[in-house]
C-alpha cells in the first residue's frame, strides 16, 4: 500500500478547540504527517503551548483565541489563518461545551441556547466560511466531532441533542458541497479521556463502571482517535464522506457477553 496517502505535506489544517483533549492530539499529528497547523479556542496561553510543541517538531503552527459560537470571531479566525498560511485545506470543528447535564424537564432556556450555539451553530458558521474558501481552491476536508451521546439517548440531553444535529448536518453538507470536491465526515467519541468528559471517568469507581459497559473493557484517550481523524483528514479517504466513525471501544454494542451467553 502506498502509505503517502496518509501525507499532510503542503496542507493547512484548522482545528478549533485545540488547546487540549482531542484537539491537541490531533493538531500534533497533522503536524507530524507535514501539515501547517492553526489551533483555535477561546484562551490564548494553552493554544501557544501546542504551538511551541508543534514547533519543537519542527513543525510550522499558528495559535488564535476565537469563540466559535460568534460569527465575527469566525471570520476573523479565516482571515488570519488565511493571511498567515494562504490556504485552509482541513477544518476539524472540535469546540464542544456541557454546561448542563441535569434533566430536560429542568432545563432553562440558557443551557439550551449555550449548547446549540457552540456544538452546532459554531460549527455551522465556520464551515461554512471556509468552504466557500474550499469551493475555490478545488476542495477540502471538514471533520466534525460529534459523540455516542449523539447516537442514543441517556443522561446527556441537551448535549446529546447537538451532537445528533451535528451528525445530520455532516450529511447534509457532505451531500451540498461533494460536487466542489469537498468531503464532510464526523467523529463519534464515546468516554475519552478529556477535561469535557471528567464527570464520567475521573471518579475510579465511575471510571471503572464506564470501562465495564464497553467491549474492549477500557476507556479511550485522545491518541485512541488520531488514526481515524487523520485518516479522513487525508486522500487515504477519497471516497468517503458523510459517514460518522465510531471510537468508542464497543460501547454502543455493549459489554462482553459471558462464556455461554447470548
Amino acid at each position: 500500500m502506498d502509505t503517502s496517502r496518509f501525507s499532510l505535506e503542503g496542507k493547512c489544517a484548522l482545528i478549533t478547540g485545540g488547546s487540549r483533549g482531542i484537539g491537541r492530539a490531533c493538531a500534533l499529528a497533522f503536524a507530524d504527517a507535514g501539515a501547517n497547523v492553526a489551533v483555535s479556542g477561546r484562551k490564548l496561553p494553552g493554544l501557544e503551548e501546542v504551538v511551541s510543541d508543534i514547533e519543537a517538531k519542527g513543525g510550522k503552527g499558528f495559535a488564535v483565541a476565537a469563540h466559535v459560537a460568534k460569527f465575527n470571531d469566525s471570520k476573523m479566525l479565516v482571515d488570519k489563518v488565511m493571511e498567515k498560511f494562504g490556504r485552509i485545506d482541513i477544518l476539524m470543528n472540535n469546540a464542544g461545551t456541557n454546561p448542563y447535564n441535569g434533566f430536560l424537564l429542568d432545563a432553562e432556556e440558557w443551557a439550551w441556547d449555550t449548547t446549540m450555539n457552540v456544538n452546532l451553530k459554531g460549527p455551522f458558521m465556520l464551515s461554512q466560511l471556509v468552504a466557500r474558501i474550499m469551493k475555490e481552491k478545488g476542495g477540502g476536508n471538514i471533520i466534525n466531532t460529534s459523540s455516542t451521546g449523539g447516537m442514543r439517548a441517556g443522561g446527556l440531553s441537551i448535549y446529546s441533542v447537538t451532537k445528533a444535529a451535528l451528525i445530520m448536518l455532516t450529511q447534509c453538507m457532505a451531500r451540498e458541497w461533494g460536487q466542489y470536491g469537498i468531503r464532510v465526515n464526523a467523529i463519534a467519541p464515546g468516554v475519552i479521556e478529556t477535561r469535557l468528559s471528567e464527570a464520567l471517568w475521573k471518579d475510579p469507581a465511575v471510571g471503572e463502571a464506564a470501562a465495564k459497559r464497553t467491549a474492549l473493557g477500557f476507556i479511550g484517550v485522545p491518541d485512541d482517535v488520531v488514526g481515524a481523524v487523520l485518516f479522513l483528514a487525508s486522500n487515504a479517504s477519497r471516497y468517503i464522506t458523510g459517514t460518522t466513525i465510531v471510537m468508542d471501544g464497543g460501547a454502543l454494542v455493549g459489554s462482553p457477553a459471558s462464556a455461554g451467553s447470548e
